[in-house]
């Protein structure tokens, strides 16, 4: 799979995806993530992106131009499965949508800045729009990050354990049950006698009404 992503500042995502699970999927080559940055596309000597909005108000807005070429050349390279833009408005992701978004091929991520897009480009381009939650970020570098790591880690191959994200939390609508390591007895606080029965039948039965029991309690809303 391939991500790319459009943003005004690149330098934001020099970081999240040199390390750890993703950083080790883009080795294998499972993965490639590309940040563009926005202002190479420039109107004029100062490489303007944005303008005041019609009708007045607060904020800047990101204009066509910049936006319109640059998505344009990316998509005149290859065929994207989604081009989604990064918006407090968009539906909200989950992992449900991590899950579609992983089985595409090329992806290509929109940071909103300032008072958003032209509503132009996102009628013209844009195939999804999500928001990561109700609430407002300074830019959608944060966003593309945390949506990157989710989809990444879902790529067949990626983790060591083929089953391992299977039985992530959210995955089956549950939150995902308690787990332990050694040593058996830590101060007093005993590891439950079922993990360590051997008994895979009763360990699942365990685990399926732990995680029940946990998302009845911390989410009823997903019962």
């Amino acid at each position: 799979m391939r991500i790319d992503i459009i943003s005004v500042k690149p330098e934001l995502l020099t970081g999240p995806f040199d390390h750890s699970i993703i950083a080790r999927a883009k080795e294998k080559g499972l993965l490639e993530i590309y940040v563009h940055n926005l202002r190479d596309y420039g109107i004029g000597k100062h490489k303007v992106i944005d303008d005041y909005q019609y009708g007045g108000g607060a904020g800047m807005v990101m204009m066509c131009g910049p936006l319109d070429d640059i998505i344009t050349d990316l998509k005149c390279e290859r065929k994207y499965s989604d081009i989604i833009y990064l918006t407090p408005d968009g539906i909200q992701y989950n992992q449900g949508v991590a899950n579609h978004l992983s089985l595409g091929t090329n992806i290509m991520m929109i940071c909103g800045h300032y008072k958003g897009i032209d509503e132009r480009i996102r009628e013209m381009h844009v195939t999804k729009e999500i928001s990561i939650g109700d609430y407002v970020l300074s830019g959608g570098e944060l966003a593309a990050a945390v949506m990157a790591d989710s989809i990444g880690r879902l790529l067949p191959g990626v983790l060591g354990d083929e089953t391992s994200a299977l039985f992530d939390s959210h995955q089956d609508g549950l939150l995902a049950p308690p787990v332990y390591t050694r040593p058996e007895d830590f101060k007093g606080n005993i590891v439950p006698s079922i993990l360590l029965s051997g008994n895979n039948k009763a360990i699942d039965d365990w685990r399926n009404d732990q995680a029940e029991k946990r998302t009845e309690k911390r989410r009823p809303d997903m019962m």
